[in-house]
């Protein structure tokens, strides 16, 4: 009976051993990658993906997420493997605000940000004093005021500040009224206020098309490119790298500009 308890004992530590992971969400050897992403258009893209990635051995699970903190809190906490639906302004903030590491691994697409409108049918006919939606982290707060400072509402301290505040505001000749709330809260303010500045994914998801109900909308140029991020330890695991390439590839080219319509614009 004693040997016998014996070999079960080393039998269990051995299996211990076997089965610990390497802490990543995907483990140790695995070929399954989990991504977080916001649901327009980033978990749409990533659907895409799916099938070519399925060819590379590796299988892809997509995690939607409903606001921009704990996509990246949990790649940092090891929970996710990578995410996908920030631009490089933020995610330098996030890092240096939460003391991450978090890290770039591709360029995907842009996603040019607009102002809307229940109100008004043009941004000449904003009232003095209208009450104007930004969203409240400091990397699309910029953004959104970088917008109105570039069609000449305000006037910034440095029109090109990626990180300018309401306290850069030296002119707002129509005495704007500006509320700051989480990004993915805009849409729901339309009926409340005169102009919502809102991020292209959330107001795709209200139905809202840029190009056709932006009253104001970034250059096609702009500057804010959607990312896929993971870490210093993963981000040139080879099956990152085959995400990063299909993310890239021709096909999923031709399936932005198809769904989105200028909406939404390829990075590559």
């Amino acid at each position: 009976m004693k040997k016998l308890l014996l070999a079960l004992a080393a039998l269990l530590a051995l299996a211990g051993c076997s089965s610990s992971g390497s802490g990543d969400a995907a483990g140790s050897g695995s070929q399954k990658l989990v991504v977080a992403a916001t649901a327009v258009p980033h978990a749409e893209i990533l659907k895409q993906v799916k099938p070519l990635l399925a060819k590379e051995g590796v299988e892809l699970e997509i995690k939607v997420f409903a606001d921009y903190v704990q996509p990246n809190t949990q790649v940092a906490e090891k929970a996710i493997d990578l995410n996908y639906f920030q631009t490089k302004p933020y995610l330098d903030e996030f890092n240096r605000q939460r003391g991450t590491q978090l890290t770039i691994v591709t360029g995907v697409h842009i996603e040019p940000f607009g102002a809307y409108s229940r109100k008004l049918e043009n941004i000449a006919d904003l009232p003095d004093g209208a009450t104007v939606t930004l969203p409240n982290d400091p990397s699309n707060n910029s953004r959104a005021l970088l917008l109105l400072a570039h069609h000449g509402i305000i006037t910034l301290k440095d029109p090109n500040d990626e990180l300018a505040t309401q306290k850069d505001i030296t002119a707002n000749p129509r005495h704007l009224k500006f509320r700051e709330l989480e990004a993915a809260m805009l849409p729901r303010t339309l009926d409340e206020v005169d102009l919502a500045l809102i991020n292209t994914n959330y107001a795709l998801a209200a139905g809202l098309h840029p190009t056709k109900d932006a009253l104001l909308i970034e250059r096609k140029d702009s500057p804010y490119v959607n990312y896929l991020v993971g870490r210093p330890d993963n981000k040139d695991d080879p099956r990152v790298q085959k995400l990063a390439k299909a993310l890239t590839s021709p096909e999923i080219k031709a399936f932005i500009e198809q769904k989105y319509q200028g909406a939404v614009l390829p990075a590559f």
